[in-house]
């Protein structure tokens, strides 16, 4: 019996990531995405990444090219992490920076080290999102205290903004509002995070060129700053390099199940949520509406609920585009891991 999987072009991989490369200075993967992507970058390119969890760090190497992103840290595992060779980071609150500090005032140690600042989010859902990060009061203050310490070689500024944002991009306006000059020739790096949209059912891709834009403009500013543009794309960068590869299984009532299920490859669709586009569907006018349901019995294991086909047949492929970002699963129903098969 034939069983799902993702196909990962590796060739397409290295396409999106040249993409980003032209409008940055430095590329640091967020590894969490699609850790499998993770190795092959390793390999291929001269990329950072960006780390969050200790157990992430199987992932990577060299773990020179890590930049980890401390959370509720402590002195043991500070000096783990340097052990393994880490010396660059994000710290998004006073007291991990503090905890930092008294670490590096007892070590021989140095850092690159940036501080992660909340931007305000417009469009964020008040008790379903955290926002990371100090306010500009406090990065301002904290950037001027840290500019002399001899134990950190360079700083950095640091903010995120959640993924598949696409309205909340003008980066150079909101920076040069709220970060002082003194501040912006202190610094030597700015990291923008990632949320650079991919495409999917759901999204307009129209919206991806004019973020590019905003980036180059961003870019261009801090160029003539002297301070280096760093972005972390995960989605943008593994979401189109991969492809879900399912089997219709069972038709009835316009109704499509397949022999997979969100929980085991696309649990985007419950959480952000994205919804993957199918291979061959068509304009509404030139189809049949069906719903692509997942194997499972719960009532959320929905990839689509509503995707115009031409006559579909159980057996056939049902094969999903741009699933490379966040395919993490569950053992909901006791559900296998699919297998990853890399190609090109």
């Amino acid at each position: 019996m034939k069983k799902a999987k993702f196909v990962l072009s590796k060739s397409k991989l290295l396409e999106q990531y040249n993409k980003i490369e032209k409008i940055c200075n430095i590329i640091s993967y967020s590894s969490k995405t699609n850790p499998i992507i993770t190795k092959i970058l390793e390999e291929k390119t001269d990329c950072w990444f960006s780390i969050h969890l200790k157990n992430e760090l199987k992932n990577v190497k060299a773990k020179s090219r890590v930049l980890f992103l401390a959370q509720g840290w402590d002195q043991n595992l500070i000096q783990e992490l340097f052990d393994f060779g880490i010396n660059k980071f994000v710290i998004d609150n006073e007291s991990d920076l503090e905890e930092l500090l008294r670490f590096l005032d007892k070590n021989d140690e140095k850092i690159i080290l940036f501080l992660r600042m909340k931007l305000r989010e417009n469009t964020i859902k008040t008790e379903k999102y955290f926002v990371f990060g100090m306010n500009h009061e406090i990065i301002n203050k904290r950037i001027k205290e840290l500019k002399n310490n001899s134990k950190i070689l360079k700083l950095g500024l640091h903010f995120h903004r959640k993924t598949q944002n696409i309205s909340e991009w003008d980066l150079k306006y909101e920076i040069s509002n709220i970060i002082e000059d003194e501040v912006l020739e202190i610094i030597d790096y700015i990291n923008i995070g990632g949320g650079i949209p991919s495409n999917y059912a759901n999204t307009n891709e129209d919206v991806i060129k004019s973020v590019f834009d905003k980036i180059k403009e961003l870019r261009g500013w801090l160029k003539n700053k002297n301070i280096e543009l760093i972005i972390e794309p995960g989605r943008y960068i593994s979401a189109s390099s991969c492809k879900l590869i399912t089997h219709i299984k069972c038709i009835h009532e316009k109704n499509i199940i397949v022999n997979a299920s969100v929980y085991n490859s696309d649990l985007d669709a419950l959480i952000v949520p994205v919804k993957l586009i199918v291979e061959g569907e068509l304009p509404k006018n030139q189809g049949h509406p069906y719903v692509i349901k997942g194997i499972t019995p719960c009532s959320m294991d929905l990839f689509r609920y509503r995707v115009y086909l031409n006559n579909p047949k159980v057996g056939d492929d049902l094969i999903f585009l741009n699933a490379g970002a966040y395919n993490f699963t569950t053992d909901f129903c006791d559900l296998e891991k699919l297998e990853t098969e890399i190609i090109d």
